[in-house]
């Protein structure tokens, strides 16, 4: 049995972690509910451009851009989206997991865009290819830093580098649910759905069309940079919660033990007396 000196000592660490991962709980949970505030106000403004984008390809179904162009896959990029930091339960855990079924069912040459350090240092490591990364984000991604790496993605898809991108990120449900989510970024897909209704738009519906469709693009991926964080952040409260309570658990357990050997040198001590005095009669 451990003396009761290294106990204490034991105590006092696990009692200093406590402190550590409280104190992690709380930035967290407080970083969530902006993380979730700017996820829900995203949300609508990125289905209403889907939605206007829907109503234009319908109109302009003879439009030849770009981003509309489906050709022969070769090459596949997938953008993944993880933390620069760990301490956040099974957030990159799962959706490198996801990724890397993704991959192994994938007939063709794939290409990594890593966004985040986690997702980038775990494939440096590995066979695929990582032709871009973007790290060092921070807490608050903005729209100029999604923008920069739908530009990177949209030069190479035009340039024929890339036939394909879908975007590998996780969805935010709740605080302590995140579900790992693959959608197809490029090309952009025209709805199957036709609708009857009729539109007039100022200036030509062409060129609305032209300058929404890399905005388009641009907001997808801020979207998702957004439910990233926000994930992050629920799984980064639900982490550190889930250690504390084990901190608790070990001092509890700790301080049972330095009782019993409190009481075994009280014994043991007793037991000495009684048998010096023993002795002297």
């Amino acid at each position: 049995m451990a003396s009761a000196r290294d106990i204490r000592r034991r105590i006092r660490g696990v009692r200093n972690m406590q402190q550590i991962t409280k104190a992690m709980k709380m930035v967290a949970a407080s970083k969530l509910r902006k993380a979730q505030e700017k996820v829900i106000a995203a949300r609508p403004y990125a289905r209403q451009l889907q939605e206007v984008l829907a109503r234009l390809a319908q109109d302009q179904a003879d439009v030849t851009h770009p981003l509309l162009m489906e050709r022969p896959v070769q090459r596949v990029g997938y953008i993944i989206i993880t933390s620069d930091r760990g301490l956040c339960g099974g957030y990159n855990t799962n959706l490198i997991r996801m990724t890397n079924s993704s991959i192994a069912e994938e007939t063709h040459d794939v290409r990594l865009v890593a966004v985040g350090r986690k997702g980038r240092d775990f494939y440096r490591r590995g066979k695929i290819e990582t032709i871009a990364e973007f790290v060092g984000l921070g807490d608050n991604p903005s729209y100029g830093q999604a923008k920069e790496i739908a530009q990177e993605v949209i030069g190479l898809y035009e340039s024929g580098e890339l036939d394909e991108v879908y975007l590998l990120y996780n969805e935010f449900v709740s605080a302590i649910s995140q579900r790992p989510t693959r959608i197809k970024l490029l090309p952009i897909e025209k709805p199957k759905q036709v609708s009857n209704t009729e539109y007039i738009f100022e200036p030509s519906a062409e060129e609305i069309l032209t300058t929404l469709l890399p905005k388009y693009v641009e907001t997808q991926v801020f979207r998702t940079l957004l439910e990233g964080k926000a994930s992050e952040m629920g799984a980064k409260m639900t982490a550190m919660g889930a250690a504390t309570d084990n901190a608790k658990e070990a001092i509890e357990r700790l301080t049972l033990q330095l009782n019993r050997a409190r009481q075994a040198a009280i014994t043991t001590e007793i037991s000495e007396i009684v048998g010096g005095a023993s002795a002297l009669e």
